[in-house]
This record gives C-alpha cells, structure tokens and sequence, in this order.
C-alpha cells in the first residue's frame, strides 16, 4: 500500500505514517525534540522544540517536496528528483541488525580480498585451471569468455549510471562478479544493472548463432546454446541470481494487493508454461524463486529505494520475459539440430 514514510532523528525514528489506502496530497509529520539549555547559568534547562516536515511525494511519477518548521517558523524547503537520486550517493541509512551467516562472512573476506589489483589475475587463473581441470582448456576458455561478456553488461549499465566500478572478477565454479563503490538509489537502476549482464549474454547467442548459419561449424553453435543456459539460469527468480533482483524490484514497487496478484498470476502462468513445455527444472526453480520474492513482499517498505513507475513496471517485465523467451527458444532451436552435444543444455531444463 502507498504511503509508508518514516522520519528519524538520531538514528531513531521519531515520526511514522503506516502505509494505507487514500493518502493526502501533502503528509505531515509532526515531533517534540528535547535540548539541554544552560541559558548562561550552570542549571540546566530542557527546552523542547516542536518539529513539522510537510512533505510532497509521488512514486509515479517521482518527485519529492518538502518544508521544515521548528517551533511554526520555517526554516528549511526543497525537492529532489529521481534523475537526482540517481545521480548521488545514498545519505546514512539507519543500520540494519546484522546477522551472522557463511554468505556473509565469505562476502566480508571477498571486500578484503577484492582491495588488492592482483586479485583478478589469481582469480582468473584460478578459473581458468579450474574449468580446464574439470572439462578442457577450449571449454574454460569459452566459458570464461561467456562470463566476461556478461559481467561487462553489469558494468556497462552501472557507468551509464555515473556509477564507480572496480571492474570484474572471476570466481572458480561461482562465475563472476562486477563490482562498483556505489550503491544504487533506485529500482530502476537495480532492474537496468541486472538484467544488462543477460542481454549482453543474450547478444552474444544470438552473434555465434549468426556465425553458425554462416560457417556451419559446431564450436559456434556450442557457444551459443553453453552461454543461452549460462544466462538462462541467470534470470530465474533466485537470489541473489539477476532474475531474483529483477522480479523483485517489480513486485516491491506494486503499490496494492491487485499489483501483487498481477505479478502472482504472471509467475503461476510462466511454470505452467515451463512444465508445459516439458522444461521441469526451470519451472522447479521459476517456482521456488517466485515463493522466495512473495514472502518478502511484506518487508517491501524497509527500503530506500525509490520503486518503479507503472511504465517502469510494465517495460521491465516485457524486457525479462523477452529475454528468457529468446534465451529458451535459442535452446530449443539448437537442440532440434540432433547433436547431442547441442541438445544438452535442452537436456538439462527437462531434467
């Protein structure tokens, strides 16, 4: 629901207004604030302040106004934009409790790891020897190619955003990571930067499948059904898989119950359609993803991110489902080649 808005001072939350249905125009929030006054004598004097912020916001489409009062004399107006957000860094958010996981642990000591510029060239090394032991060296080295074409999609899109990155690394039997020093204020941003790295992917099958109706050789046609299932697996509904980040920013930014069944009867309709098309393990996880991102619906509104807009939404879905549509279809048209090799990855999804 629209409206949830929380103002804190000192890392408390001094005004809360809960979501609901019929919200004003303008919302105020109004709090007492205690200061210690000596008024030039050693007693101690409590002066309490009283404190109204009246503020203007609209999702869709963003923007934001705001005045401040202190004891009804104003003393401080202004906006901002999401053209704005996107373009600075995050202000201090109050910090979260955190809890104590291997996922947690693993990322810190990767935070260390990632400071020192020789680690990209032992992580890539790493994978290289990796993959190399686990299939071939022509199989690692397309594989690593896969990957270094899909992470530079994540940070073509986080410098589109005037976004600091630190490049990419390689992570033996995990794929890869971009990495930047800034953090996102927009879902938007989050949808654009994650679903980037799939497209470039996407963009790659689609240029080794031209090669291969050119040429007739096998090794582009390999390519192009290896980083169609790489990329495949991307976009399901997994975190922190990109699909995970995609789906759910278009489900947190749903202002109603009706936008959550909307989004409820889309997922239902794509594992239909999965088993339907005989792909289980790709409905199986479609599923768990779906079930993961609805039960965190509900924390939706502990988050700073300005969600999308309805035209936002509506484009974000179309470039996902479009992408796994030609994802699959690249699959399944290689698969119905005969070679067994090709037809793996089609193997994979029935499996």
């Amino acid at each position: 629901m629209a409206g949830w808005q929380q103002v804190f001072w000192d890392n408390k939350a001094v005004s809360v207004i809960e979501a609901n249905s019929e919200q004003p125009a303008i919302q105020s929030h109004e709090f007492e604030l205690k200061q210690v006054s000596h008024a030039g004598t050693d007693a101690e004097r409590t002066v309490s302040i009283h404190v109204k912020v009246e503020v203007d916001l609209c999702w869709q489409p963003f923007h934001l106004k705001y005045r401040i009062f202190v004891n009804d004399q104003l003393q401080d107006e202004g906006g901002r934009t999401q053209k704005q957000l996107e373009q600075s860094a995050p202000k201090h958010k109050v910090a979260a409790k955190a809890k104590i996981s291997i996922i947690g642990l693993a990322s810190l000591g990767f935070k260390l790891l990632k400071s020192a510029k020789m680690i990209k060239v032992v992580l890539a090394g790493a994978s290289l020897a990796a993959y190399s032991w686990l299939f071939s060296l022509p199989f690692a080295l397309t594989l690593i190619g896969c990957l270094i074409v899909h992470e530079y999609g994540h940070i073509k899109a986080m410098r589109y955003f005037g976004m600091k990155t630190k490049g990419m690394y390689l992570i033996p039997f995990m794929g890869g990571m971009a990495v930047s020093d800034d953090k996102i204020n927009t879902r938007w941003q989050n949808v654009v930067i994650s679903i980037m790295g799939p497209t470039f992917g996407l963009f790659m099958s689609l240029l080794a499948l031209i090669l291969y109706g050119l040429t007739d050789h096998i090794f582009f046609a390999g390519i192009a059904a290896m980083n169609a299932l790489l990329n495949l697996f991307n976009m399901l509904p997994i975190l922190p898989l990109d699909g995970g980040h995609i789906l759910k920013s278009i489900s947190f930014s749903m202002n109603s119950k009706l936008g959550l069944a909307v989004c409820a009867i889309a997922a239902a309709l794509g594992i239909f359609i999965s088993y339907s098309l005989g792909l289980a393990l790709f409905g199986f996880l479609l599923l768990i993803g779906s079930i993961e991102i609805f039960l965190e619906w509900k924390t939706r509104h502990h988050n700073d991110l300005i969600p999308l807009d309805r035209y936002g939404q509506i484009f974000s879905t179309i470039w996902y489902v479009v992408t796994v549509g030609l994802l699959i279809g690249i699959i399944w048209l290689l698969a119905g080649t005969g070679d067994d090799i090709l037809g793996l990855p089609l193997k994979v999804l029935q499996s």
